[in-house]
C-alpha cells in the first residue's frame, strides 16, 4: 500500500499556495486594535498542515522531533526575540506571521516518515515549479500576465523575482539529489525546471545560492560515498547554466555595478534607480541604523520607519553622491534595507542577527550529518536560502519564508531518519 494518503497529500496540495504571490491570493483583512490582521490561503496551508503533522504526531508520537531539537531551540528564540523586539502591534503582527511559517519545519519529521512520501511532495514541488517556469518562460517571450516585465528581460512568474528564485532552487535541490542519488530519469524534470528558472528569475542573489547549495550537495553526497565525475559534472553544467543566464539577462545592471564601483568609467546621477547601486545604498542605511542600535537593534520592521531611517539619511546622501534622488528612502517609498542580514542587524541587534544565522548553520549540520536524499535537497536548499536572503528583506508570510523552513524541515526529516535508523531501501539506493 502507497503511504502517501491525506496527511501527505495535504502537504502537497500546501504548495501552490505557498509559492503564489499574495496578491494572487483571495483573502481577508481582519481588524486588529489600530491595525489588521491579513488572512490569506498560504496561512490557511500553513494552519493545514501544521495540524495535520499534529494530528500525526498524536498518532504516531512525537519522538521523531526530538534529533532536531537543538533547531526548534534556535528556531524558538529567534521567533521569541522577533516578539520582544516587536515595538508596535503592527509588527507584532508581522512577527506572528513570520513566526507562523515556522510550523511548516517542525510539520515535516511528523508528516514524512518513508521514501514514497518523500518523493510524492518532492513531485508536488517540482510539478508546481513547472508551472511557474512554464509562467515566466510565456513572458519573457512577451506575453503580458501577472505583472510580467518587457520581453527578453528577467521575469517575475507569479511570484516576484526572489522568490520564484527560491522557489526554482528548492525544485534543482530535489532534482540534483534524484539524479546523482537515485538515478531516477524523472529527477531531471526538476533539474530543468528549476535551471531554467533560476536563469528566467535573473537573481544575483539566487545564482550566489545556487553555488553555494552546490557545494553544500556535494559535501553531503561524499557523506554517501565517493564522488565520483559525473557529480561534477552534472552539478556544474546547472551552476554555469544558471550563471551564463543570469548574466546574460542582467548585462545591463552589471555594467552599471561596475560604473558604480568606478571600473568602468563612473556613475552619473540620472533619475532611475539602478539595482546594485541601490542595494548598495540601501544596505548602508541599514548599517548606519545598526551602529546606533548596536546591540538589541532598533526594533523588528524599525528599518521601514521614517522615524529609524530619516535621521541617517544625510549620512547616507554624502556617502551616495551620483545615485539618484529616487532610490533614497522617503516618506512616500519606504523602501526598507532590502538584505535579511544587514536588517537582522539593524531591527533586531547583533543579537537578533546571530539568532537569525543559527538555524541555517544547524538545519545543515543536521542535513550534512544524514545520508538520506532528504539531506542532500535540505543542504542544497539551507544554503540556496542563504543566498536569496542577500537580496531580499526580512518580509513575514512571503515564498521565500516557505522555502527557507521547509529547508529546515527537510532537514530534521533527515536527522530523524537516521536516527530511526531505518533500512536504506526506504529512502532509496
Amino acid at each position: 500500500m502507497r503511504h502517501y494518503t491525506r496527511h501527505v497529500i495535504a502537504l502537497a496540495l500546501a504548495i501552490p499556495f505557498l509559492f503564489l504571490h499574495i496578491k494572487y491570493q483571495p483573502g481577508v483583512r481582519v481588524p486588529l486594535g489600530s491595525t489588521h490582521l491579513g488572512l490569506e490561503l498560504s496561512d490557511l496551508a500553513v494552519l493545514v498542515v501544521a495540524l495535520t503533522a499534529l494530528r500525526e504526531g498524536l498518532r504516531n508520537g512525537f519522538a521523531r522531533l526530538r534529533p532536531g531539537l537543538s533547531l526548534w531551540v534556535a528556531a524558538a528564540l529567534l521567533i521569541v526575540w522577533i516578539f520582544v523586539r516587536s515595538q508596535s502591534l503592527t509588527h507584532a503582527v508581522t512577527a506572528a506571521k513570520f513566526a507562523e511559517y515556522a510550523l511548516l519545519a517542525v510539520s515535516l519529521p511528523l508528516i514524512i516518515r518513508r521514501r514514497e512520501q518523500y518523493e510524492f511532495v518532492a513531485g508536488a514541488i517540482v510539478a508546481w515549479s513547472v508551472v511557474a517556469t512554464a509562467f515566466a518562460l510565456l513572458q519573457i517571450f512577451g506575453v503580458d500576465i501577472a505583472a510580467a516585465w518587457p520581453a527578453g528581460r528577467r521575469q517575475p512568474s507569479f511570484l516576484g523575482h526572489s522568490d520564484f528564485a527560491a522557489l526554482s532552487g528548492l525544485a534543482l535541490a530535489i532534482g540534483l539529489a534524484g539524479v546523482l542519488l537515485t538515478r531516477r530519469a524523472i529527477a531531471w524534470v526538476g533539474v530543468a525546471s528549476g535551471v531554467i528558472g533560476l536563469m528566467l528569475a535573473g537573481a544575483t542573489a539566487g545564482l550566489l545560492g545556487t553555488i553555494g547549495g552546490a557545494i553544500a550537495l556535494l559535501a553531503a553526497i561524499l557523506r554517501r560515498r565517493p564522488l565520483v565525475l559525473r557529480d561534477f559534472v552534472v552539478t556544474g553544467g546547472c551552476v554555469a547554466l544558471v550563471a551564463a543566464g543570469v548574466l546574460t539577462l542582467r548585462a545591463g545592471d552589471f555594467e552599471q555595478l561596475l560604473r558604480f564601483l568606478h571600473l568602468k568609467g563612473r556613475e552619473t546621477q540620472s533619475n532611475n534607480i539602478q539595482t546594485y547601486s541601490h542595494h548598495a545604498l540601501l544596505a548602508y542605511v541599514g548599517y548606519r541604523i545598526w551602529r546606533d542600535h548596536p546591540v538589541a537593534g532598533a526594533g523588528w520592521q524599525s528599518s521601514t520607519e521614517p522615524e529609524t531611517v530619516d535621521p541617517v539619511l544625510p549620512a547616507a546622501h554624502r556617502k551616495f553622491p551620483d545615485v539618484a534622488p529616487l532610490a533614497f528612502p522617503t516618506r512616500a517609498h519606504e523602501w526598507g534595507v532590502q538584505n535579511a542580514y544587514v536588517q537582522a542587524a539593524a531591527d533586531l541587534g547583533l543579537i537578533g542577527l546571530v539568532l537569525w544565522l543559527a538555524p541555517f548553520a544547524i538545519a545543515l549540520v543536521l542535513a550534512l550529518g544524514a545520508n538520506a536524499p532528504p539531506g542532500a535537497v535540505a543542504a542544497f536548499t539551507v544554503m540556496a536560502a542563504l543566498g536569496v536572503w542577500l537580496g531580499q528583506g526580512l518580509v513575514a508570510g512571503i515564498p521565500l519564508d516557505a522555502a527557507t523552513w521547509l529547508g529546515f524541515g527537510l532537514a530534521a526529516t533527515a536527522a530523524a531518519q537516521r536516527s530511526s535508523a531505518a533500512p536504506q531501501g526506504k529512502w532509496g539506493a
